[in-house]
């Protein structure tokens, strides 16, 4: 009992179909794309899909808000040397102020004196608008320039992901003693803070601010398509306001030469720092892999640039925070993907229709994640693209196999007797015929062939088993191959006959189908005849008995369908029609003239269509029949002017005669008798 019940539970989940099918691949096939996503296996393909929606949306014009000064390589050849003199940053800071703007963000490290100038540059940073930088590091960072207050010192770190790409804002850093603020947040928290726009709470490392129309939310490890994002202190998901130009730029020879219109100035917020690419100030971003961009990467200035930007967007209500569903909701929206992907895979069964409909899906699920993107949300793309791909391929699988055990069910339901055609056409109609593992009855009309061989008892007292067995199989071999030859099936061995069908277990929808049925079963018999004279020399030359057979061919209603339980089926063939047909073969067994010796009836001779010679025994009563038949023995094909030979009523000698055209039937005058069956 223990080692039948996993086998028993298999066969059970093996026929299940419909929605148990798609409800427990999908469950699987989420499970699966699940653990692989709580272990970062899918994060990389998140991050990247995630950069191309970025790439696809629209971008936005530059910051009318922001001036960006650039220390271009045209700088560097200008003044010969690096870092530049003191001297140099206090005149550049005295040009700039004389326009008046909002704030100067440093992003240049000035931690040492650089002369001349340190005491005009000094001056310079008492300037209550300069906010200079530090780099925290990893405990090993620059300190900030000693003349600055610390009220004005900001950091400049970034947050890398682990391809490198900046995805996120790091807003609040610290080291051992201090607390600081990123450029960024302090530039647009100072730039607000004269509009009188101010955080409704104090800034906490785990705790969400509410400022202006936007909530600050601290980064989880989770969120988006992240699975582990190393989401320490304070951070947010950087929505880049464009690839291209984030704000208006001016080179340094340019302010140090006084040619910058003070309207880009007044009132901005300046970003000072470096775009040479030799000072390798440059960091990946979602653009980077953009097909065709020149430089893909962007300088440290511009992404802070991009980070104030996106701040002061926030807060006015311009351009929202990224938002992420929490967990709960993503598994379900996998989930669901998975399950469509398993609805699609089981309704199509065209591989042409569910491979154009699986890429339907891809792009639905696509267009709708670049939706939601459009409306600042990040929603799983990549696991719910393969949990619905992988539900797909398992439902397919699935099917696959179901395919195989059902073929396997059909064809041992046939025996493994049908001629090909037969066995393919069954296959293709598989849908409509199986259900549950079996055939359904099904009503048709067919023609029904029942052979047995002449005086079989008496051949068998005079062999031992094992040679009858032996010559039974060589027999029925030949039997069975010309069955296969004529397009029928063989439904049941008799110890020494046959029972073949003709016109099963594909309904005949057309008169012309069921008239081939009966020529293709007559056919049959008479091949019986021709196979069984090249075979009784061979017989009699090895010891063999020599037989004659006799064949009853019916057509008529019949009910085909499954007969017995799941744990042992067999095709049945039931009704009248094969009574009739059994009786006919076993009718007046002592007129037996020929080698095989076939008889037919009136309802299969309608179908013949003069294609055969036969010979009318009248009108007979067979066992068990209350109403006659009329009995027919069919002589050989016809051909135009053939002479068709005919037995005499006494059996003592043949005769020759000739057939007409019309209707090529012998007719003898017999006595309606009735007929036992053999």
């Amino acid at each position: 009992m223990i080692l039948k019940f996993p086998r028993r539970l298999w066969i059970e989940w093996s026929e299940l179909t419909g929605v148990p099918v798609v409800a427990i691949a999908s469950l699987a096939m989420t499970g699966l794309v699940l653990g692989v996503r709580h272990l970062g296996g899918l994060q990389a393909l998140e991050l990247a899909a995630f950069d191309r929606m970025v790439q696809l949306r629209p971008q936005s014009e530059p910051d009318p808000r922001l001036l960006v000064v650039a220390i271009t390589e045209a700088d560097l050849k200008l003044q010969r040397s690096w870092p530049f003199s003191d001297q140099v940053w206090a005149q550049a800071l005295a040009n700039l102020q004389k326009a008046k703007p909002r704030l100067i963000g440093l992003d240049i490290y000035r931690d040492l004196p650089q002369p001349p100038g340190q005491t005009a540059l000094t001056q310079q940073f008492q300037a209550p608008n300069v906010i200079a930088i530090t780099n925290l590091g990893d405990g090993d960072g620059i300190p900030p320039p000693a003349a600055v207050p610390s009220d004005r010192v900001s950091f400049n770190d970034v947050v890398t992901d682990a391809d490198g790409v900046i995805r996120r804002n790091f807003m609040f850093g610290s080291t051992d003693t201090t607390e600081f603020t990123s450029l960024s947040l302090l530039l647009a928290q100072r730039y607000l803070a004269a509009q009188q726009i101010l955080p409704q709470q104090p800034w906490n490392r785990y705790e969400s601010v509410r400022w202006g129309r936007a909530t600050f939310t601290p980064l989880s490890p989770k969120a988006g398509g992240y699975q582990k994002a190393d989401a320490e202190a304070y951070q947010i998901l950087l929505n880049y306001r464009t690839g291209q130009k984030v704000a208006a730029e001016v080179s340094l020879a340019q302010v140090l030469a006084q040619k910058v219109d003070s309207a880009l100035i007044k009132d901005k917020i300046v970003l000072i720092g470096a775009t040479a690419s030799s000072l390798k100030d440059e960091f990946f971003t979602p653009y980077s892999s953009t097909v065709g961009v020149s430089n893909p990467e962007m300088p440290g200035v511009l992404i802070h640039a991009q980070m104030v930007s996106q701040i002061l967007d926030a807060v006015s209500g311009d351009r929202p925070l990224f938002w992420f569903w929490p967990e709960w909701a993503e598994v379900l929206w996998i989930a669901g993907w998975a399950v469509a992907g398993g609805s699609i895979a089981w309704v199509i069964r065209q591989p042409f229709r569910l491979a154009l409909s699986g890429v339907l899906m891809l792009g639905v699920l696509g267009g709708s994640c670049f939706g939601i993107l459009l409306q600042a949300g990040w929603v799983p793309v990549i696991s719910p693209a393969i949990a619905g791909l992988m539900t797909v391929g398992a439902v397919v699988s699935y099917r696959g196999y179901q395919a195989q055990r059902q073929q396997k069910t059909v064809m041992t339901l046939l025996g493994q007797n049908t001629s090909p055609e037969i066995a393919a056409a069954l296959w293709s109609s598989r849908d409509r015929l199986l259900q549950s593992g079996k055939l359904p009855g099904q009503r048709l009309t067919a023609t029904v062939l029942f052979t047995d061989i002449k005086d079989f008892s008496t051949i068998s007292e005079q062999m031992s088993p094992e040679a009858l067995l032996n010559w039974l199989n060589e027999y029925l071999s030949v039997m069975t191959q010309e069955v296969q030859t004529h397009h029928g099936i063989i439904n049941k061995f008799t110890g020494d006959g046959l029972m073949a069908v003709f016109g099963v277990p594909v309904p005949r929808t057309s008169t012309d189908e069921i008239a081939e049925d009966a020529k293709r079963a007559v056919a049959c018999a008479l091949a019986f005849g021709d196979r069984l004279r090249e075979l009784n020399p061979g017989w009699q030359a090895r010891g063999l008995p020599m037989v004659q057979m006799r064949a009853g061919i019916f057509t008529g209603p019949v009910v085909v369908g499954s007969l017995g339980g799941k744990e042992r089926l067999e095709y049945g063939v039931i009704g009248d029609s094969v009574n009739i047909a059994s009786r006919l073969e076993s009718c007046e067994k002592n007129r037996h003239v020929d080698i095989c010796r076939v008889l037919i009836a009136q309802e299969t001779l309608e179908h013949l269509n003069q294609q055969f010679v036969v010979e009318a025994w009248g009108p007979l009563a067979l066992k068990g029949k209350q109403q006659t038949v009329d009995v027919y023995r069919v002589i050989d094909w016809h051909t135009p002017q053939t002479q068709a030979i005919a037995p005499t009523l006494d059996n003592s000698t043949l005769v020759n005669v000739e057939m007409p055209l019309e209707p090529f039937i012998v007719k003898a005058d017999i006595e309606t008798t009735t007929v036992d069956s053999h």
